[in-house]
C-alpha cells in the first residue's frame, strides 16, 4: 500500500479516535477538589447480537438472534426498573438486521458509557460438550485468532460493500490490522474490569461454568468509542445450556447478574 495512502487512513482514524474520546467521556472518572469523583454513569448500550437475516450460532431447536434479543429486552427492562438516572439505548429491540458498523454508531451517537453485546456461543460440532460462559473483549486481531471472533465477525460479509464501510477489512487488510489494534485501548482497562464483574456473577451467584475474560478482534466492540463487552451467555449447541438459554428462569438469571456487575461498575466509577 501506498505510504500516502497509509498517512491518510491513519490521520482519518486519528480524529475519528479522538472524536469517540471526547464524545464518550465515560472512561476516566472526573474528580472535584475533595478528590472525590464527580462522575455519572448515565447511558448503557445493550446490543443483542445478530438478528434478522443473521441468525447467528444455531442450537438443535433455536437461533441466537432469538436468545440474545430476548436476554437483552431483559436486561433493558431490569435496568429501567433498578438503575435510576440510567439510559438503556438498545441496538435492535426487534427481529432485524443491524450491521455491525451501526451498531457501533448508535452506540457512540448517543453518548454511550458502556457497550453490552448479548450473544451465545458455539462450537464446531453439531452437538456441543463445550458449555458456559465467555466474556470477550476487545484484543489484538492476529490471523492466528481463537474461533469466537472469527465466528462474530463474519457477520460483516452479509453486508454490502463491507470493505468500504471496513477499511479493507480482511486477510489481506495490513492497515486495518493497525488501525483496529489501537482503537480500543484507551477502555481496555475498563472492559477487562466489567468482564470480570459479571464473570464474577455467572461463577460465584449462579454456579455456571466459565471460561473467563479472554481478549478478541471483534468488530463490534472495536468500533464502540467506549469500554465493551461482548457476553456469550452459553453454549447453544449443548443440549444443556440450549435448554438453560430458553427458559424464563435462565435468561433472567443472566440479565440480573449483570444488572449486578452493572451496578458495581458504576458505583466504582461514581466513587460511590
Amino acid at each position: 500500500m501506498p505510504a500516502i495512502c497509509l498517512k491518510s487512513n491513519y490521520i482519518a482514524f486519528l480524529l475519528f479516535f479522538i472524536s469517540g474520546l471526547l464524545s464518550a467521556g465515560a472512561a476516566f472518572a472526573q474528580q472535584d477538589v475533595t478528590g472525590r469523583s464527580t462522575f455519572k454513569f448515565k447511558t448503557v448500550i445493550v446490543d443483542a447480537g445478530h438478528g434478522g437475516k443473521d441468525p447467528g450460532a444455531h442450537g438443535a431447536y433455536s437461533k441466537e438472534k432469538n436468545v440474545a434479543l430476548s436476554i437483552a429486552k431483559k436486561l433493558r427492562d431490569l435496568i429501567n426498573d433498578e438503575m435510576s438516572g440510567v439510559k438503556v439505548v438498545m441496538t435492535r429491540s426487534t427481529d432485524v438486521f443491524v450491521e455491525l458498523h451501526k451498531r457501533a454508531d448508535i452506540a457512540n451517537d448517543n453518548h454511550g458509557n458502556l457497550f453490552i453485546s448479548i450473544h451465545c456461543n458455539s462450537s464446531p460440532q453439531k452437538h456441543s460438550t463445550e458449555r458456559g460462559t465467555l466474556l470477550l473483549v476487545y484484543g489484538f486481531h492476529r490471523s492466528q485468532e481463537q474461533r469466537e471472533a472469527l465466528r462474530e465477525n463474519a457477520s460483516i460479509y452479509i453486508e454490502k460493500d463491507y470493505k468500504d464501510k471496513y477499511n479493507g477489512y480482511g486477510s489481506d487488510a495490513v492497515v486495518n490490522t493497525i488501525v483496529l489494534n489501537a482503537f480500543q485501548q484507551k477502555y481496555r482497562k475498563q472492559s477487562i474490569q466489567f468482564g470480570d464483574l459479571i464473570d464474577h456473577e455467572f461463577k460465584k451467584t449462579d454456579d455456571r461454568h466459565s471460561h473467563g475474560v479472554k481478549e478478541q478482534g471483534v468488530l463490534v466492540l472495536a468500533q464502540s468509542g467506549m469500554p465493551a463487552v461482548l457476553v456469550e451467555t452459553g453454549f447453544i449447541n449443548n443440549a444443556a445450556d440450549e435448554e438453560y438459554l430458553n427458559s424464563s428462569a435462565g435468561q433472567n438469571e443472566i440479565a440480573r447478574s449483570i444488572l449486578r456487575a452493572l451496578k458495581q461498575y458504576r458505583d466504582n466509577l461514581e466513587g460511590r
